[in-house]
């Protein structure tokens, strides 16, 4: 589990990347499908005994176009 502090710091690590500014984002599911990354919400957890007041929740949908194999991981 990560939180939005060390959420942020590695964003900022990879911001300062021009490659990365320029990147398309993607997550992986534990099933090895990528989808888009289309947006981000902030929720407020109502769940019974959570340690956590909210949560980050990214939002996504499948890819509109091929993606092309992975050359190598930077």
């Amino acid at each position: 589990m990560v939180d939005g502090r060390t959420f942020k710091k590695a964003l900022d690590k990879f911001m300062q990347s021009p490659a990365a500014l320029d990147a398309r984002i993607q997550i992986e599911l534990p099933n090895g499908e990528f989808f888009d990354i289309t947006g981000a919400k902030l929720l407020e957890n109502k769940i019974i005994g959570s340690m956590e007041t909210h949560r980050l929740v990214l939002t996504c949908d499948k890819p509109k176009l091929k993606m092309g194999k992975i050359l190598k991981i930077v």
